[in-house]
């Protein structure tokens, strides 16, 4: 792939810090004026989340991630009680799951604090799944849950993640693993346009692709320490297409081509090297060189190499809807306002009719009461896989037994 140019100061005096601190407010206003658009300017703000930097801060993640999923924040999703959960089919792998996850919360974090931050991982997954039978949990789908669940809070996570798990993980929670098979298979079609020579060698070792299976079905929280770069890669991924994360992962591998050729033409060899994710790849030049790979190569053009058999992914016929339904969104100062005029309609209709109605609380208000603890657990996270593909990686040992044995 061809090196980007790097820019030159104009001025050899020229403060870096001083440079970077004017780009962030620049771009901190321009979020701020897409906000606050009537509609809302979607574009720009799915041009920050993917451009350098993505969207800065969790303040404005909790604003322009719910507008990249279409959610209204004042419309959320009651908390869900707890009647009934132990239930739910999914229930004890759900639990078990969670358990296994205490590395994702931050270190030094007191245990109570974590237990009820767990206590609402569990709640926010079969919450979701309780709401769309259709649905089939997956090892790893705690993954995203967790990110979600730490920068939004517990109901702001239970609409992300319901709108998440109908579009953009739709194909990961199929009762099989082939339409996440299929995924995966559009790997080795973008390596051959890009590096033939590379994609002969992994061809040759009989690497397969089962080693970007975890980065694919988490979207790479449990393979980065670091949690700014999860939060960074989140910020990429709700702002594209949901093709987006096999597309970074053909990235990185032709990011480590060099390392991948020297390494013995051999599939444990060369599993055991891709498996494992460097900490200290230049993310934002790959974030930019996958979004040109996706306009280079879309996935139409490579669809007919990616298919094993016809099937139709439902992440990516469905996208296209998704994304036109995001750009008449109103300003939430607008939703606002028109939340509390029909609740006041409300009231006033059934005072009319002589019934004793209490006006509900503002929706901004219900979020934030309960929330101390996890704004707390935002400022930092620990990624571990742990046995989260341990299912999923059963399935798929009919057509990679080998590869899967790396993985654990």
């Amino acid at each position: 792939m061809k090196k980007l140019k790097r820019k030159k100061l104009n001025g050899a005096n020229v403060p870096v810090t001083s440079e970077l601190d004017c780009g962030r407010k620049q771009k901190s206003t321009e979020i701020h004026q897409a906000l606050n658009s009537d509609p809302v300017d979607i574009e720009t703000l799915r041009r920050a989340a993917a451009s350098n930097g993505g969207l800065l801060s969790n303040e404005l993640r909790r604003k322009v991630w719910p507008k990249l999923l279409n959610i209204n924040v004042y419309d959320l999703p009651y908390k869900p009680g707890k009647d009934g959960r132990e239930n739910h089919k999914d229930y004890n792998q759900v639990v078990l799951d969670v358990k296994r996850s205490m590395k994702r919360f931050p270190k030094g974090m007191p245990s109570a604090e974590r237990a009820v931050l767990q206590e609402q991982l569990v709640d926010i997954i079969l919450e979701v799944l309780r709401c769309n039978p259709q649905l089939n949990y997956y090892q790893g789908y705690h993954d995203v849950a967790v990110t979600l669940l730490l920068v939004v809070g517990e109901r702001m996570a239970i609409a992300m993640l319901h709108t998440l798990s109908k579009y953009h993980l739709r194909d990961f929670m199929d009762p099989t693993m082939d339409s996440t098979k299929h995924i995966l298979n559009y790997l080795m079609p973008i390596l051959e346009e890009v590096d033939k020579e590379l994609h002969d060698f992994m061809v040759r070792a009989e690497v397969g692709t089962i080693f970007a299976l975890s980065w694919l079905i988490t979207w790479y929280g449990h393979v980065l320490s670091e949690f700014k770069l999860t939060l960074r890669l989140y910020d990429f991924f709700l702002a594209s297409h949901p093709m987006m994360p096999i597309y970074l992962a053909a990235t990185i591998v032709l990011h480590r081509k060099q390392e991948v050729k020297q390494t013995e033409c051999d599939m444990a060899m060369v599993h055991h090297l891709l498996s494992r994710i460097p900490q200290e790849l230049p993310y934002e030049l790959l974030i930019s060189q996958s979004q040109e790979l996706f306009h280079c190569y879309p996935p139409a053009m490579l669809a007919s190499r990616a298919a094993l058999q016809s099937r139709k992914s439902l992440s990516i016929s469905t996208f296209k809807a998704f994304q036109l339904s995001t750009l008449h969104q109103r300003p939430d100062s607008v939703l606002q306002r028109l939340t509390k005029a029909q609740a006041s309609d409300t009231l006033r209709q059934a005072r009319h009719s002589g019934l004793d109605v209490a006006l509900p609380q503002d929706a901004s208000q219900r979020w934030g009461k309960g929330s101390r603890m996890v704004k707390m657990a935002v400022w930092g996270l620990s990624a571990t896989l742990g046995a989260a593909v341990f299912a999923v990686a059963q399935t798929a040992m009919e057509w990679a037994p080998d590869a899967l044995l790396q993985l654990f």
